[in-house]
């Protein structure tokens, strides 16, 4: 009997994993656990595993695919987050793990990622267009500051507008710059400071923090209130490296407070340097414009001398002189070349005279007559030696030479001379010509 109660009490591996797996289920079927995911892993099922931990412990973690649905983000190692989960265990390898199914960002995560929802949300709505930027006054009468009165923001603004331009005039409009209840203050002192019209420019401003404790000039009411400002607004909101929402709509945005300063005033120590400088440069204008007048007065002098009255007319004496002198030796130059023309034309009259021409002509006659006379009696000799040659070689080529000497041609009826007797045969009849007349014949036989 206490063998079998003993058997009884022995558990294995398998029974052991399932009721504590049960236990477990039971006692924490619902719970919310906050921590830092690590060791984040997304394999091909679409499962999530990862593991949440704190300063002292850690757990292991599994999101199922279809808790995801409804997540807005991806889970990375780092991030900071709530789930609601229950607890189980993995008994094929006896792990504690939770079972996650609403997964929620915390901390400067969840803030990140509200600061790009927002952020593309104005965007699209117009708030950042440069078009809506207003210029800021060069010379500003008043500047207005809207930030904490006891922070070191509106230390700095001061004392960077007292070195640079201790003359204008500075109103603080007080306001929260951190917590709940601060992007409602700011909206209020923006409205108040439009409304009330006592400067020309306003700086919106606050020192450096982390994301969460700038986070109210990341508020839409806070944008929206610098976007409706008929006053041009700077913003120098944290450090260099922070970009809040103000800093896209705002007119334009400065890296610090104290720059926000610089920017919205004039440094008095530069613009007495640059009046000093433009001093100098308008004494070197004037100088150059008296000398240059100085000299146009002196050429403007030697000018109206060159065209006085007496002047010109001594040129023009001078210009009659040289034009009668000029005249002379044209006249003189037109006549020796009409003589010359007269002299040539008489030369050539008596050339072409009709007496003179006929003679030239007769002799020219003449002349060609005894050229032609030679000519024809060379030429008639030349042509009778011709005569005489070619008749020669004609009587000795002639076929009626032959016919004289008693031969005769045969001949076919084709007109075809018969040079041999194998040319013909008994029966052709063959046409035979002699020194007087023709013999027509048929042939009875052919030798060889």
């Amino acid at each position: 009997m206490q063998s079998t109660d003993i058997q009884q009490d022995i558990y294995t591996v398998s029974r052991l994993n399932s009721e504590v797996r049960l236990l477990l289920e039971e006692g924490f079927a619902q719970i919310w656990i906050e921590g830092e995911i690590s060791n984040f892993a997304a394999p091909g099922s679409g499962h999530w595993y990862f593991s949440l931990k704190d300063a002292g412990a850690q757990v292991r973690c599994a999101m199922f695919r279809g808790g995801q649905r409804n997540l807005g983000f991806i889970p990375r190692d780092g991030m900071h987050v709530l789930i609601r989960a229950r607890a189980s265990l993995y008994p094929n390898r006896g792990e504690f793990q939770l079972i996650a199914e609403i997964m929620e960002e915390r901390g400067e995560g969840k803030l990140r990622r509200a600061y790009e929802l927002l952020r593309k949300k104005l965007e699209m709505a117009g708030l950042f267009a440069p078009a809506h930027k207003k210029p800021l006054p060069q010379f500003p009468k008043c500047i207005g500051v809207i930030t904490s009165a006891t922070g070191a923001a509106i230390r700095d603004i001061l004392t960077v507008l007292k070195r640079r331009h201790a003359s204008v005039p500075v109103i603080i409009y007080p306001t929260l710059v951190q917590g709940e209840t601060a992007a409602p203050a700011i909206v209020k002192a923006i409205q108040a400071a439009n409304r009330r019209k006592e400067c020309d420019v306003l700086i919106v401003a606050r020192g450096g923090g982390s994301l969460e404790d700038l986070w109210p000039f990341n508020e839409e009411i806070v944008a929206h209130a610098i976007y409706a400002s008929e006053l041009p607004i700077i913003s120098g909101v944290g450090h260099e490296v922070d970009f809040t929402i103000a800093d896209y709509v705002a007119d334009l945005r400065a890296a610090t407070p104290s720059a926000a300063a610089e920017l919205s005033a004039p440094d008095c120590g530069e613009l007495l340097q640059a009046l000093i400088r433009q001093k100098q440069q308008i004494w070197r204008l004037i100088k150059t414009k008296l000398a240059a007048s100085k000299q146009q007065i002196e050429w403007t002098q030697k000018h109206l001398l060159q065209l006085h009255p007496k002047r010109r007319l001594l040129e023009k004496m001078q210009r009659l002189d040289f034009c009668e002198q000029t005249l002379v030796q044209l006249q003189k130059h037109f006549l020796n070349k009409l003589q010359t023309k007269v002299k040539d034309c008489e030369s050539r009259l008596h050339r072409v005279t009709p007496l003179h021409r006929i003679q030239s002509l007769q002799h020219q006659v003449h002349v060609q007559q005894q050229k032609l006379i030679s000519l024809m009696t060379t030429k008639l000799i030349q042509k009778q030696t011709q005569l005489v040659n070619v008749s020669g070689k004609l009587d000795g080529i002639s076929p009626l030479a032959t016919l004289q000497r008693g031969y005769a041609i045969a001949s076919t009826a084709q007109q075809k001379i018969v040079r041999a007797a194998f040319d013909v045969k008994a029966g052709d009849k063959l046409k035979i010509r002699i020194m007087q007349g023709e013999i027509d014949c048929i042939v009875e036989k052919t030798s060889a």
